[in-house]
């Protein structure tokens, strides 16, 4: 993974985020987005391959 130095600037502090006692990374921040989203659409889009069956009673 040499090649990931070369395209982003490793050698520099990270940005962060500091609101009253909470301090977090832009990174770490991007992250716990990114999972709270996925969480919300596997809430909200349907199960695959559900929509076709009948219930057998």
């Amino acid at each position: 993974m040499s090649w990931l130095g070369s395209i982003i600037p490793l050698d520099h502090l990270g940005h962060y985020i500091h609101w009253h006692v909470i301090l977090i990374s832009v990174g770490n921040l991007v992250v716990i987005g990114l999972m709270v989203v996925t969480f919300i659409a596997a809430l909200l889009l349907p199960f695959p391959g559900r929509g076709g069956r009948k219930a057998s009673k």
